[in-house]
């Protein structure tokens, strides 16, 4: 039995006459009549009764219009789902990222995508570090990430989202919590709390300092942005992390800014290799349609190519 005799039957049954069934599949009524009993043949039974002014279902019939209605709803339904996956307007993708942009980019990019893409399903995996998701990357446990460049992969493809100036935390009580702009050499007997040494912005902060006289004293270091500011407002020392951190408040850390401060910079980064339309549009959603990020680069991921 094919899917097209099983329309045409399934036409006939419902219009209970074959020259209204011919009209609507828009065919000639001989090849529909040639069709529906080809279509008894192969099952060895009768489908209709046939008389000069009627035509009406046999029990047989009535069965097979009842499965059959079922299994071509089935297969419209096959049909629609295939195309949106293929399409890349519905599945899953695994996204990770950096602590800042845990806080700053990823609820702005998860209701985009919602309301872009509402087949969407993002799995997400927030305050991870650059080597951690590049490494997730590489072994495909994560589809995309929004990491702080350098990546050390040429596997990996990356375009710049956003950039910001670093900030300085500081807890509330400290005199240097004042409104007003902080030089890096004012923070020269503070202790720090930082991210792991294999950060971006670790290497920066190191850079800060040697470039302003002195060699930071940690304090503590800490994966965690959540973490980070925790020991900030305990007093526990100050932090140098991206300006976009400053959109968690705590009542106990004040955000400065820092004299002269380098940017540092966001990207989404993915598989080189990778070809899912899905990703594709992705990517182009996050460098494309977010709002508020200062985008550039000139990799464009293309899964034809």
């Amino acid at each position: 039995m094919e899917l097209r005799q099983l329309n045409y039957f399934i036409a006939v049954a419902e219009e209970r006459h074959f020259g209204r069934a011919a009209k609507r599949l828009h065919i000639a009524q001989p090849p529909l009549s040639q069709q529906i009993r080809q279509l008894e043949e192969q099952l060895g039974v009768r489908l209709f009764d046939r008389t000069t002014r009627r035509v009406d279902l046999t029990a047989a019939g009535e069965l097979l219009l009842e499965r059959g209605r079922a299994i071509v709803n089935e297969v419209e339904s096959l049909k629609a789902d295939v195309y949106q996956v293929g399409a890349g307007a519905t599945g899953v993708l695994r996204v990770g990222f950096s602590g800042s942009a845990t806080y700053s980019v990823m609820p702005s990019m998860v209701r985009l995508a919602g309301e872009s893409y509402p087949g969407l399903n993002l799995d997400l995996h927030g305050e991870m570090l650059t080597p951690a998701m590049e490494a997730a990357l590489l072994d495909r446990s994560l589809d995309a990430a929004i990491l702080r460049p350098p990546v050390t992969s040429q596997d990996i493809e990356y375009r710049i989202i956003q950039r910001e100036p670093l900030i300085v935390a500081i807890p509330s009580h400290s005199p240097l919590a004042e409104d007003r702009p902080v030089a890096m050499q004012e923070l020269t007997d503070q202790q720090f709390v930082t991210y792991p040494p294999d950060s971006v912005v670790y290497r920066q902060t190191v850079e800060l300092c040697r470039q302003a006289g002195f060699r930071h004293r940690v304090a503590h270091i800490a994966q965690e942005t959540s973490t980070i500011l925790s020991f900030v407002a305990a007093g526990a020392g100050v932090a140098v992390v991206p300006a976009s951190v400053a959109a968690v408040q705590l009542r106990s850390v004040h955000y400065r800014q820092l004299e002269e401060a380098p940017e540092v910079e966001l990207a989404i980064a993915w598989r080189r290799e990778e070809r899912s339309q899905l990703l594709a549009n992705f990517v182009t959603l996050v460098t494309t349609d977010m709002p508020n990020l200062d985008v550039g680069g000139d990799s464009v991921f293309n899964p034809e190519q």
